[in-house]
């Protein structure tokens, strides 16, 4: 709790004696250790001491000036008391703990060190006085066994006064009733209390061989059955260790446990059992232990003890005293289920102490405190107090001045003509306009009041109650000078209003004026007006309305004509720069292989007639890993989405002629597809890939599939040199019209995987082409579901989705081997069905997964601006391993090691460097041994170098 300033004047006085007389103990205790001198020089301890002072003087200083710029640095306050705590500023040290405590609830530990230090000091009864008050305040921030016990046990010292007993007694009583029930440390407030009980029976009892009086056996009696009431009312709560206090029971009762007792123990027992799970649970996590806690409060809510589920609350907000939902949860339930003023109304204040910033917390409290009749002053003084504490959003400061006036409104009796009551909400209203203009759009750049809620409101209080239509038609003028009279919302509104309280011509009136400013939906407005004049009109009026609607809508329709030829220019002048660029790049394609042409010399002929020519100094293949055949004929293979190749180029000419019978020789490798180019039909055809390698008869398969968009021409399947079926293949209709039909079947699943449809293009004449079908820009009308479990079927997600609007497609997101990824996309037929789909369903469990819920917007895809380099489908890449020295792992280099250089790494082009240029080719292998051209990376050595490099040691 904050401290008043009753308080601090209590907890303050005389403090500088004090501290100065700790200060002046210290010194001296520090001049004696100063003159021992058992390791250090005088000199040398008077050096360090001095130093360290000064450093932490100044560190001090730093801190109490960065606490003068912002109070409510936590952090800095915690370290300010450390420092001074550990250089015994005591004076100092209490006036930081007192202004920390004023603005933040301390932690267990720092109370119990300010206690501790307190009690230090005690000298006299004043000073237990403002110890006692001490712990007084200590209590109230939260709920510690720990401060409980200590305060106790200092009551304990102070018994022989007069009353003292009592007064622990009544100590004990309330701690029992604060942490009693907590399962694992509430044990050791009723061992302490009934300890003390102990020890005051010995006192009452007579001594040992004579016979105690009537009033000494009276009092000895009861002493003797507050100790019995004590055990019975232990052993009644489930605690740890409760077999223990059951056997003690039973060795100190003489006439052994009562069977009421007993029977009350066992059912504590079976609880502490339901407990123990939860129990264990927080013994073995580590801190805050949130989600263990949730847990825990949820049993014992479920169990129904109000008792035990404040405790279990008090014990989670101790390690999570930061955690708004949290106190949002415990503040909920005390107010519809404990209905306890002081409870009730202390939880919602340490709430708004330990997280300020969060809005909720503190409309709660305003409602609480009217709810249980606090006076208006202190709701006022609450409701400034949230003004002050730095709300993070503009949202927030509207939302908290709607609660304080809503509460105003309340507390007015509208069916007097004049209150003073009426006057200050005005004036509330009034003051709210202008904090909203001036602080909050300081802060935040916007009022965050976008659609003057507060002064619609206020505008149909004066309407409704006040019957002041002349002050609702101002503000509603107000509200339509603020950037609203483009909306037909805001201006069916207000006429609405007029509709309600006030009368045919200023309704027609606003009508109009909707009619002539609203952008959004002037159709509606038009209809409005019309349907108006149907029942109210004249024909005048009728034809005046007639007459302006037909206006507004043909200047609409000619604004909304002229955005679309804008529109369409756009697009057209978009398509033409594209246009432009894919002529650039097939013009500088062609360049570049006609000077590719040029420079590789004399041609020779392929042996295959479908093969290109190739320079007889053109590199060979790569190099073949260990195991793979020859290439074979490949004239029939059939490339990646063009009939050309991959990158419109063919596969490399045969070396070697096969001998005859080859083909026959390898078993299960089917014939090639001897198809002419004039019977390739690009337009006719769809490329079909990511197939199963090993789908049994595939193209009986596809022609199956296929039939149903039209007649199938052929399907040329791709086989690797082995026989083996790539995965996919071109099917070729006789008519054209069936292409578009076949592209339908994109992503069908074909034994469990998805069969990928895109159309046969030849990227050499349309390099620009995308196969890719889906939007990559924002689709408010469609959500990005993630987080999905991977059991999640289209069945699933449409009953999830559909109650939040009409679902037009729903597309779960695989892998290429038909895997679902946990990701999803929902189309609604408008975009606020999908703003209420992401508001309902975000964060959202669907067994055991947290949904995200975003509207669509996925990154643009970047298309390389080359394509790689041309490459045989199935021919092997150049080996990558290499040994310690560059070399292949088996070879051995024969340079010595002292003319051995490392090469250098090839510098960026964009730096203005050239790059090294690679090994030649000397041996028939790419990157072999020996092949790098030492004139090409050093300067060439001469015959002394040689010398000096093999002599040099």
């Amino acid at each position: 709790m904050a401290a008043t300033g009753n308080e601090e004047q209590t907890l303050l006085p005389d403090i500088e004696e004090e501290a100065e007389g700790m200060e002046r103990e210290m010194e001296s205790e520090e001049e004696e250790e100063e003159g021992m001198g058992v390791e250090h020089s005088e000199e040398e301890d008077e050096e360090d001491t001095s130093e360290d002072e000064r450093e932490n003087e100044a560190e001090i200083q730093r801190l109490e000036e960065q606490l003068s710029i912002n109070a409510f640095d936590y952090n800095c306050h915690v370290d300010l008391i450390k420092l001074l705590r550990q250089e015994g500023k005591l004076h100092r040290l209490r006036k930081a703990r007192q202004k920390m405590s004023e603005l933040f609830p301390l932690t267990e530990e720092i109370w119990l060190d300010w206690l501790k230090d307190e009690i230090r000091l005690t000298e006299d009864e004043s000073d237990r006085e403002k110890v006692y008050e001490l712990f007084e305040r200590a209590i109230k921030d939260y709920v510690c066994p720990e401060i409980w016990l200590e305060y106790v046990q200092y009551s304990i010292g102070g018994m022989g006064a007069q009353g003292g007993i009592e007064r622990v007694r009544s100590i004990f009583e309330r701690a029992l009733t604060a942490v009693g029930l907590h399962v694992t440390k509430g044990a050791s407030i009723w061992e302490a209390y009934r300890e003390f009980e102990i020890v005051i029976l010995s006192t009452v009892q007579p001594p040992p061989g004579s016979v105690p009086s009537q009033e000494q056996q009276e009092l000895l009696n009861a002493q003797l059955e507050r100790i019995h009431t004590l055990f019975r009312r232990q052993l009644a709560v489930p605690l740890m260790d409760m077999e223990g206090t059951y056997a003690e029971y039973s060795d100190w009762a003489d006439d052994g446990v009562p069977e009421t007792v007993t029977h009350q123990y066992r059912r504590a027992l079976q609880q502490m059992e339901k407990c123990k799970p939860y129990e264990e649970a927080l013994l073995v996590s580590e801190t805050p232990k949130l989600a263990e806690y949730q847990v825990y409060i949820d049993f014992e809510i479920k169990e129904g003890d109000p008792a035990r589920v404040q405790i279990i609350f008090e014990r989670a907000l101790a390690e999570n005293c930061l955690v708004p939902d949290l106190w949002i949860k415990y503040t909920t339930y005390l107010d519809r289920q404990l209905k306890i003023k002081d409870l009730v109304l202390s939880a919602h204040e340490r709430a708004v102490r330990n997280c300020p910033w969060t809005m909720g917390l503190w409309k709660s409290y305003l409602l609480a405190l009217e709810r249980h009749g606090a006076d208006h002053q202190t709701v006022t003084d609450v409701f400034e107090k949230a003004l002050n504490a730095g709300f993070i959003q503009a949202t927030d400061y509207v939302e908290i001045w709607q609660s304080n006036l809503d509460y105003l409104r309340r507390r007015v009796d509208f069916s007097k003509e004049w209150s003073r009551e009426l006057d200050e909400l005005r004036a509330a209203f009034a003051r709210s306009l202008d904090y909203l203009k001036q602080d909050v759009e300081e802060r935040f750049s916007e009022s965050g009041d976008l659609s003057c809620t507060i002064m619609q409101i206020w505008a149909k209080i004066e309407a409704l109650h006040c019957k002041n239509m002349q002050k609702a038609r101002e503000l509603w003028d107000s509200i339509m000078t603020k950037g609203n009279a483009k909306y037909a919302n805001m201006w069916l509104e207000y006429y609405n209003l007029e509709r309600s309280y006030g009368d045919a011509t200023h309704c027609r009136k606003a009508l109009h004026r909707a009619v002539q400013c609203t952008s959004d939906y002037p159709e509606h407005v038009c209809d409005v007006l019309l349907n108006f004049e149907r029942v109210e009109g004249s024909l005048e009026d009728w034809d005046a309305a007639v007459q302006k609607t037909e206006t507004k809508l043909n200047r609409v329709n000619e604004q909304r004509a002229r955005v679309a030829e804008k529109e369409a220019l756009l697009a057209r002048q978009e398509e033409e720069k594209a246009e432009h660029r894919r002529k650039a790049k097939a013009d500088k394609k062609g360049q570049k292989k006609s000077q590719k042409a040029n420079r590789t010399g004399d041609k020779r002929k392929a042996e295959d007639e479908c093969e290109d020519e190739w320079g007889e100094d053109a590199e060979l293949p790569f190099k073949r890993l260990r195991g793979e055949e020859d290439f074979g004929c490949t004239t029939t293979e059939e490339l990646m989405e063009t009939e050309s190749g991959l990158f419109g180029r063919r596969a490399p000419p045969q070396r070697k002629t096969e001998p005859p019978g080859f083909r026959k020789n390898q078993q299960g490798v089917p014939e090639p597809q001897d198809v002419s180019k004039e019977q390739r039909k690009d337009e006719n055809s769809v490329f079909v890939s990511n197939l199963a390698f090993n789908l049994e008869d595939p193209e009986g398969k596809l022609r199956t599939l296929f039939g149903g968009c039209g007649t199938v021409q052929q399907v040329r399947l791709v086989y690797t040199p082995k026989g083996v079926f790539r995965g996919y293949c071109y099917v070729q209709f006789e008519d054209r019209l069936a292409v578009p039909e076949a592209l339908k079947l994109d992503r069908q699943e074909v034994d469990g995987r998805p069969m990928y449809v895109s159309p046969c293009v030849d990227k050499n004449k349309n390099p620009d082409f995308k196969v890719f079908k889906y939007k990559t820009s924002l689709e408010k009308h469609k959500i990005f579901i993630s987080g999905l479990p991977y059991t999640c079927t289209k069945e699933t997600l449409e009953d999830l989705c559909k109650e939040h609007g009409t679902i037009r497609a729903i597309r779960l997101v695989t892998n290429r081997s038909g895997k679902p990824k946990g990701l999803a996309y929902v189309e609604y037929e408008n975009e606020a069905q999908a703003s209420k789909a992401v508001q309902k369903m975000d964060g959202t469990m669907l067994e055991n997964f947290t949904l995200s819920v975003a509207i669509s917007n996925p990154p643009s895809r970047k298309m390389e601006d080359k394509a790689a380099p041309s490459r045989i489908l199935g021919a092997v890449m150049q080996r990558q391993p290499q040994g310690a020295r560059g070399k292949g792992r088996t070879q051995i280099s024969l340079l010595p090691r002292s003319l051995y250089r490392q090469s250098a790494p090839d510098a960026k082009a964009e730096n203005g460097t050239i790059s090294a240029p690679h090994a030649t080719v000397t041996d028939g292998v790419h990157g072999g041994p020996g092949t790098a051209s030492l004139d090409t990376q050093t300067k060439s050595l001469s015959n002394e170098d040689f010398a000096r490099m093999l002599l040099k040691k």
